[in-house]
């Protein structure tokens, strides 16, 4: 059985999600700027569907975030997933 098996809350789930991208981030800061093909700039949370899958290109632009307030105020919006 998964550790993730043991999270019955939401919350939970989500803050185990935010633990191990804290752990695999660069400086700590979990969330990813990526800009798309159309110019947008976008940031993914741990939580999002895409964040594994996303690789930040710091040469394009791409950056690291701490929290979301910090990738709202360089002008970035959340990922559309739901």
């Amino acid at each position: 059985m998964s550790d993730r098996a043991n999270l019955s809350l939401p919350g939970d789930y989500r803050a185990d999600l935010r633990a191990r991208a804290v752990a695999e981030a660069p400086e700590g800061c979990p969330i990813k700027g990526n800009i798309s093909n159309k110019g947008e700039r976008i940031y993914h949370t741990p939580w999002s569907p895409a964040h594994a899958k996303t690789r930040i290109d710091e040469s394009r632009g791409e950056r690291w975030f701490c929290d979301e307030a910090e990738a709202i105020a360089a002008g970035w919006r959340a990922a559309r997933w739901r």
